[in-house]
């Protein structure tokens, strides 16, 4: 039995995916989380006080692990300095690289991957707004924690401020340490890997990438083990509203196209008749009869009206 659907209960189609809307839309949503982030300054008081309470936290938990992680990156460069490197740039390569990939090899896929990374990345900016947190690094230095990125900063393009470039500093947010989404962005591109990385190697990576950012934001004192523990929660929490922001999005593209004006199509069959008055033409004539004046036995350039029929037009005079 054939099926039918029932008038204006139609899924909208759902478009294909383009890298030129897709660029923009990630870096629009970038430097929306950008901006957001650095107007979402806390006073320093209330960023110290959230960091020592932390610390407090952790310690009565015996979850401190940055103290002993801190000194041996300060003490130890050939270990502090891959991990300052790991901590400025690796969030900014990696991510996107597994964003192409995923839209290159994995287009199934990627929608849903994209707006699980965006909806985290917002209700990171909503933890930042809502709790600006002193990192380690900047606590006065009687609670043990030196800032490997300012002591090392000879070796790389970053400042003593913080990750960013030499004189940046002052752009950036230094008290967004809760959540870290440096472990957070790791995390998805863990799974990310995981899930759709056919080689041995691929699997490897998807465990060490987040591990191994971890141990990196906390020996370089820039965060807690609560903020990557608050960064894993953030992604856990994305990944449950990715389906509701895609719902509601196609919901808002089908009233979109519902609502925009439509126009019929003109046919371009150009070997249709043309019906005028009761006669048929054929392409290409504009007088009825044309062809059959043109073609009848008997007719010629002079014939005369009679001759041709009696829907020739009569010959000029």
């Amino acid at each position: 039995m054939t099926q039918t659907e029932t008038p204006g209960t139609e899924a909208a189609p759902r478009a294909r995916l383009r890298w030129w809307t897709e660029l923009p839309l990630i870096l629009l949503v970038y430097a929306c989380y950008s901006a957001g982030r650095l107007l979402a300054r806390g006073d320093v008081t209330t960023a110290v006080d959230h960091g020592l309470a932390i610390l407090r936290v952790e310690k009565f938990l015996h979850l401190n692990a940055e103290h002993p992680l801190n000194r041996l990156f300060t003490r130890e460069a050939w270990l502090g300095v891959p991990a300052d490197f790991w901590y400025a740039s690796l969030h900014y390569l990696v991510t996107p690289v597994i964003l192409v990939w995923l839209f290159r090899y994995r287009s199934e896929v990627y929608r849903a991957a994209r707006t699980w990374l965006m909806t985290s990345t917002f209700i990171g900016l909503i933890g930042f707004t809502l709790l600006p947190t002193c990192p380690p690094r900047l606590l006065s230095t009687d609670h043990g924690f030196v800032d490997t990125m300012a002591q090392y900063s000879s070796y790389g393009w970053w400042g003593g401020e913080a990750s960013a470039p030499r004189g940046l500093g002052g752009m950036t947010n230094q008290y967004a340490a809760m959540p870290s989404l440096h472990v957070g962005w790791s995390l998805w591109c863990g799974v990310m890997l995981w899930r759709y990385g056919r080689t041995r190697t691929t699997k490897v990576a998807a465990v060490l990438y987040p591990l191994l950012t971890t141990i990196v934001v906390m020996g370089t004192a820039n965060h807690y083990f609560l903020d990557a523990v608050a960064g894993a929660a953030v992604m856990g929490v994305g990944l449950l509203l990715a389906p509701v922001v895609m719902r509601s999005a196609d919901r808002l593209r089908a009233a979109l196209i519902t609502r925009a004006p439509s126009f019929p199509a003109v046919s371009r069959d150009t070997s249709a008749s043309i019906v005028s008055g009761g006669c048929q033409t054929s392409t290409g004539e504009r007088i009825p009869r044309q062809r059959e004046s043109r073609f009848e036995p008997g007719t010629g350039p002079g014939a005369s009206p009679t001759d041709a029929g009696d829907g020739a037009p009569a010959a000029a005079r």
